[in-house]
């Protein structure tokens, strides 16, 4: 069965995006567009992408934000990581709709770090910092800087598949917290795949959950692994 993708303009026509977003709808309207205006010519997203930025990119990402909500919540540190940021994605739209977290965005191309520190600028996210480094050199960092610390949640969209992700990720967590990365319909075959590698970084209990985007759309997945 087609699914239905909802045009920007619909979207904005709709009144949906005021209702979902709530006080936070004027910043992600201003990272939409920025990604209206830059985000093709600067590699951030694809030329298909240019007339569905909202249901294919931010909508999606925020699909996350409950899950961490729930994963942090009685936290007295609400320390969240997104490895691999790229443009954003779930990054720069969880940490508007977080404020009251801590966000590090780790991304290694320095034309996507830029793009970072402009969205967080132009955004006001006071509540962001960003880190150009490889997923797997902020792991020996944290290893052997002692003033680094892990985090409560570390998440991902669209970085690389389970078998990699898990020793790129799961060192970052504190003991207890979880891995929430948004996947797509290959999640569950994912993690079956990488299951010695959860258990080797440390991680148990996979599990693969529907994401709701909203009413009318087709929900995304997220992977969650709690760090032992």
């Amino acid at each position: 069965m087609d699914v239905k993708i909802h045009t920007d303009e619909e979207l904005e026509k709709s009144g949906l995006l005021e209702n979902l977003f709530g006080d936070v709808f004027d910043k992600m309207a201003t990272f939409k567009e920025k990604l209206a205006k830059e985000g093709e010519e600067r590699g951030i997203i694809g030329p298909r992408d240019i007339d569905i930025i909202w249901e294919r990119h931010i909508l999606n990402s925020a699909a996350v934000v409950p899950f961490i909500e729930s994963s942090t919540e009685g936290e007295r540190f609400k320390t969240v990581a997104d490895v691999g940021s790229g443009g954003g994605f779930p990054g720069i739209v969880m940490a508007a709709c977080l404020p009251d977290h801590e966000v590090t965005l780790i991304e290694p191309m320095e034309r996507r770090v830029e793009w970072l520190d402009e969205c967080v600028d132009q955004l006001e996210l006071g509540n962001v910092r960003v880190i150009r480094a490889r997923a797997e050199e902020y792991v020996k960092e944290l290893k052997h800087d002692k003033s680094l610390h892990p985090f409560a949640v570390v998440t991902c969209r669209a970085v690389a598949p389970m078998t990699k992700l898990s020793g790129w990720t799961l060192p970052l967590i504190k003991h207890g917290g979880q891995f929430i990365a948004l996947k797509g319909r290959s999640a569950p075959a994912e993690v079956r795949k990488a299951a010695k590698e959860i258990q080797k970084n440390g991680g148990r209990n996979p599990n693969v959950l529907e994401a709701p985007v909203a009413e009318g759309f087709e929900p995304t997945h997220v992977v969650i692994i709690d760090k032992k």
